[in-house]
């Protein structure tokens, strides 16, 4: 076995047992149970929100009451990407960097354009 078969299997173990970073090569993450369900709290309410904007325009609801309900959706949806950019920099970008690699941290320079439109 070589020495990065034994790391990889080494990191495979440790996300198995939900230490450390946990984004794999398959590109999953192991989240805690906290984090998955604040994350799917505020995708719920985001979703609720899409549907209230749904129903308004089904009611013909005036052009500005329903922009407003966008705007609350957007601003909504784009503190989710925040938390998410956050937990994703605290856990994976950090772990990548203290092993020695920029891997993490060159595929976050490349979404962040995008994040920022």
């Amino acid at each position: 076995m070589t020495n990065d078969s034994a790391m990889n299997n080494d990191t495979a173990m440790n996300n198995a047992a939900g230490e450390g970073c946990c984004c794999g090569s398959e590109r999953h993450k192991m989240r805690s149970d906290e984090e998955r369900k604040a994350l799917m709290r505020r995708l719920s309410i985001i979703e609720g929100q899409i549907r209230g904007i749904r129903g308004m325009l089904e009611k013909d609801i005036y052009c500005i009451d329903i922009l407003t309900q966008v705007s609350a959706a957007n601003c909504a949806l784009n503190s989710f990407s925040r938390e998410l950019l956050a937990e994703h920099m605290r856990s994976c970008v950090a772990e990548d960097i203290r092993e020695g690699s920029g891997e993490k941290l060159d595929e976050l320079l490349k979404l962040l354009p995008k994040l920022m439109k």
